[in-house]
């Protein structure tokens, strides 16, 4: 399946759409998620929940969406939080230098090359303006925060660009309140927001976008003897350590041999594996890159990135930082509070280590890597606790009382599982239908359950199906769904 036809298919049938898009002045980059999509969203957080907040008994948070212009200077988003832009002499036109070198030499550049290497690389290539095909000026920098003004005076403040600095904030009061030890886990999902010069390609570069966020803070010195590490230890990860080198073995393996660091960050990103097995997406699809100094962002001291390769090339993920002390102690000075820990009488400013989710990029990948042409059918075939609807409930006729008893069976069925109705067109075309959007069974009414309370119920993946009573529905699905 490849972009275009992914594209044009989950706007069809109601995934997401372009925000506003009945209007020609609708700003690009802000999308908006509908029925179909925002159940998956839902179901991809809950399995987000389950599989890294819950099983690490993190604690999550909801914190603002807009904060003061003071945690943006200690965050180090007012100096550092920029893009490479080009202007051209003649028409204007703003360009992202950066990728646009990328798309002219196809090859990814590190995004903080010196603004003079950026403007080196667009004479040596002789790169113009698309537009008009006139030479640029300088490569400038542009900062990508939305600011937004507070009361009357239009007091300064910033959209979040991360959900990540309400964690580091709000560290002092948690602690005390939550009674927390280290190493603990801070969780967060929500929206942020950046002004990106040149957002494209749907749910991948967006404007206003979602992140599932955890920061786990921690003594640096205790990294070494980690004993949950022992728990993943065997998982598989591929790690692609430069353009040309890409090994795959055990996160132990990686651990011993120093790839990964520790076994405190090796334990994080087996985690991350984990998660994403449970989503439909073939391994081999995945993998682990490391960050080179060019490459990281400003506040981190190791970096990997988790990517999935699509029919776009490798889309990153999952960003997987090691941001040392660098928020905690910025905050502290800052704020002139002292976010110091105290563990064993010892103080201390604890490090962190983030894996930050992107959301809509996960949901994209997710719906390109499960989609399916089987037998001239269409097929989402994602795992079924990620279904959007879990179950469909047919009439097999639109007369003798058949409607009325699909009805009902579906108003008893839809307060346990997401669920539709729907009573028009042949069965073969209702089941392709639910095949298309990924719904996980289909269950039929027909003659036979005016006689013997039974039904049909249709698994989408093998298309077996299998008759049964009516008050065995919820157990046979519950079960299906959870293996």
């Amino acid at each position: 399946m490849d972009y275009e036809k992914i594209h044009k298919l989950v706007i069809e049938k109601g995934f997401f759409s372009p925000s506003c898009e009945i209007y020609s002045d609708a700003p690009a980059g802000f999308w908006e998620y509908g029925p179909l999509g925002l159940q998956l969203r839902n179901n991809y957080i809950e399995l987000w929940r389950k599989f890294l907040v819950r099983r690490d008994n993190m604690l999550e948070i909801d914190g603002t969406q807009i904060m003061s212009e003071s945690v943006f200077k200690a965050s180090g988003h007012l100096d550092n939080f920029t893009d490479p832009i080009v202007n051209c002499s003649k028409c204007g036109s703003v360009y992202r230098a950066d990728k646009l070198i990328s798309d002219v030499i196809k090859k990814e550049l590190p995004e903080r090359l010196e603004d003079s290497e950026y403007f080196d690389l667009i004479k040596k290539h002789s790169i113009k303006c698309i537009k008009c095909k006139s030479d640029f000026e300088n490569v400038s920098r542009f900062n990508m925060m939305f600011k937004v003004g507070i009361g009357p005076k239009g007091d300064n403040a910033f959209l979040r660009p991360e959900t990540c600095q309400s964690i580091f904030v709000d560290y002092q009061r948690l602690s005390k309140t939550m009674r927390i030890k280290l190493p603990v886990g801070f969780a967060q999902f929500g929206k942020s927001f950046r002004n990106e010069i040149s957002p494209r390609q749907s749910l991948i570069r967006l404007r206003e976008f979602y992140q599932a966020e955890i920061e786990v803070l921690f003594n640096p010195s205790n990294v070494s003897d980690f004993q949950k590490f022992d728990k993943v230890s065997d998982i598989v990860l591929t790690l692609q350590i430069d353009e040309k080198s890409r090994v795959t073995k055990t996160v132990k393996e990686f651990v011993d041999d120093g790839l990964i660091p520790n076994r405190f960050i090796g334990y994080y990103l087996a985690l991350v594996q984990d998660f994403y097995d449970q989503t439909g997406i073939p391994e081999d699809c995945m993998r682990f890159r490391k960050l080179s100094d060019q490459e990281k962002a400003f506040y981190s001291e190791t970096a990997f990135d988790f990517e999935i390769k699509t029919s776009i090339g490798w889309i990153e993920l999952v960003a997987c930082n090691y941001r040392s002390d660098y928020d905690l102690k910025r905050h502290s000075e800052i704020s002139g509070s002292d976010l110091s820990f105290f563990d064993d009488s010892n103080k201390f400013i604890p490090h962190v280590f983030e894996i930050s989710m992107g959301v809509d990029r996960s949901i994209y990948c997710i719906l390109e890597n499960c989609f399916k042409t089987e037998s001239e059918r269409n097929l989402l075939k994602i795992p079924f606790h990620l279904s959007s609807i879990k179950v469909a409930v047919f009439p097999l006729v639109n007369k003798d009382g058949i409607p009325q008893i699909a009805s009902d069976l579906h108003d008893q069925l839809k307060m346990h599982f997401s669920s539709i109705y729907d009573a028009s067109g042949s069965i073969g075309r209702r089941y392709r239908r639910q095949d298309e959007i990924g719904t996980a069974f289909c269950v039929t009414v027909d003659y036979d359950t005016l006689n013997d309370n039974t039904v049909t119920i249709r698994n989408r993946d093998s298309m077996d199906q299998v008759r049964i009573k009516t008050s065995e529905i919820f157990d046979y699905v519950s079960k299906e769904i959870t293996k």
